[in-house]
Parts: C-alpha cells; sequence; structure tokens
C-alpha cells in the first residue's frame, strides 16, 4: 500500500491549519495514497511555553476531528493526524493527542503522548498532561500500525511496547524542535526504531522556523523510502507486509530476543 507523510508549520491560526491539513490530504489522495499521516498538534500549535492553550483545545469528537473525518471521507483515505484535547476534567491540563480515522472517515482510535518534552530547556508537562500507555493499533491491507508522538521517538521501550502489540509499522506525528545536532537525532532516532524492531517507521514532523521538518519513511532495513526535506509539502513510498516478514526472516532480532518490555 501506498502511504504518505504530509507536513506543514502549524500555527495558532486553527482555519489555516485546517486549509493547510486539507491541502496535504488532497495530495496524498492525488498520488494514490491509502494512509496520511500529519505532524504532532497539526489542530493548534503554540511554541510559547507560558501560553494557556486550554481555550484552543478541543474534544475527540470537536470541529477539527470531524473535518478530518470528512476529509478522509472525501478522499478515501485513512488519515492519522495530532491534535491538544480538551481536558477530561475542570483542573486538569489538556491531553497531546493523536486521532486515526479510516478511509470512511470512522474512528480508528486515538493516542494520548506518554513521555512529554521536558528537555533542552522546555517542559512540555507544565501545560500538558502524561497518560499512562495504551496501544493504538489499527491495521490496512495487512500492515498494523501502532501510534505514538514525538518525544516518544527517544524511548525505544516505547517502539517495542507497540512491536510487541502486534505493529508491523510505526506511526509518529511529531514536531521535533530546531537545535544543535538535533535533525541528527530525527533521522538517526528513526532510522535505529526501524532497525531494531524491523518495521516501518511513518515519522512526520513540522516545519520550521521552529521545527526541523525532515519527514521521512523508513523500512525494516533502516533505508529511506521517502524524504520530505525542509520545505511543506508530502513524501510517499510503498508499506508492504511482505517486505517485513522477508526482513524478520534474515534479521531474526525479534524472535532472538531475550528481555521483555513491562509498564512499571
Amino acid at each position: 500500500m501506498l502511504t504518505t507523510v504530509g507536513q506543514f508549520n502549524a500555527t495558532t491560526d486553527k482555519a489555516a491549519n485546517l486549509e493547510a491539513v486539507a491541502a496535504l490530504i488532497g495530495q496524498a489522495a492525488a498520488q494514490g495514497s491509502q494512509l496520511v499521516v500529519l505532524p504532532e498538534n497539526a489542530m493548534y500549535s503554540n511554541p510559547d511555553p507560558q501560553a494557556d492553550i486550554v481555550q484552543h483545545t478541543e474534544r475527540i469528537d470537536g470541529p477539527f476531528a470531524t473535518a478530518i473525518g470528512t476529509l478522509a471521507r472525501r478522499h478515501g483515505i485513512a488519515v492519522v493526524a495530532g491534535m491538544t484535547e480538551t481536558p477530561a476534567a475542570q483542573g486538569e491540563r489538556p491531553s497531546n493527542t493523536v486521532l486515526a480515522v479510516d478511509q470512511k472517515g470512522d474512528p480508528l482510535g486515538v493516542y494520548r503522548k506518554v513521555h512529554l518534552y521536558d528537555a533542552f530547556g522546555y517542559r512540555e508537562s507544565d501545560r500538558v498532561q502524561a497518560h499512562t500507555p495504551s496501544p493504538l493499533l489499527f491495521t490496512l491491507e495487512g500492515v498494523t500500525f501502532g501510534v505514538m508522538t514525538c518525544y516518544d521517538l527517544r524511548f525505544p521501550e516505547m517502539a517495542r511496547f507497540l512491536i510487541d502489540a502486534g505493529a508491523t509499522a510505526l506511526v509518529v506525528p511529531a514536531a521535533w524542535v530546531v537545535g544543535p545536532a538535533k535533525e541528527d537525532h530525527w533521522t538517526t532516532l528513526v532510522r535505529a526504531r526501524a532497525i531494531e524492531n524491523t518495521a516501518y517507521v511513518l515519522a512526520c514532523g513540522q516545519t520550521g522556523p521552529i521545527c526541523t521538518g525532515q519527514s521521512l519513511i523508513v523500512d525494516p532495513m533502516g533505508h529511506v523510502a521517502a524524504s520530505a526535506g525542509e520545505a511543506p509539502g508530502v513524501a510517499s513510498a510503498v508499506v508492504d507486509a511482505a517486505r517485513v516478514e522477508t526482513v524478520r526472516a534474515k534479521n531474526p532480532s525479534l524472535a532472538n530476543r531475550r528481555f521483555r518490555v513491562v509498564f512499571d
């Protein structure tokens, strides 16, 4: 199946963000893609750590999610996109949430970020709540996709948690912030998660000036099958369940494991 990562620079302008999302979904569908992955915080993005984002959050059945479902149905393509979810109760912080819908616009599930970006001088936990691991998995054309978000990429046990749950491809919406060596970290970690798990990785980040872009699709041997570079746009590559089987037969590292991941 053909898959796409679609990157852009999300801002505090929800209408403009949705317009960009609609264009990327349309581009992916026009290429014949069956799945498009969009960045973290595609609905609304404010890099100011002091900003009050609660008033800009939405429910997972709110306007943004509804629009994503409508676009998926209109174009006949599955969509994964990041949003900021309204707190479940007063006094709680919002959730950094990824929603997934199928080609009919029906929900495939949601994932709420586990590892918050309290690193490189930034504290995501000051305004977003962390969640306990609960795997979001969905299957298209024989490929089972497992979802995580941005900073989760730095934790190999998070990827292995999804692989143990049955994933043969990892989906990573992100807003990977620019900085010294950060772009190299991004590409290295994406390829490492693919190689060590003998799985595809579809990693989609926001573009500059705040984030690195460089969205990419990596195959189970760590080969970069497609890369979007720095500018807004799409990159597409074929994801094939048979390729995963072939690689895992040649490199049976998962079968040779002596450890397992246990959530504490």
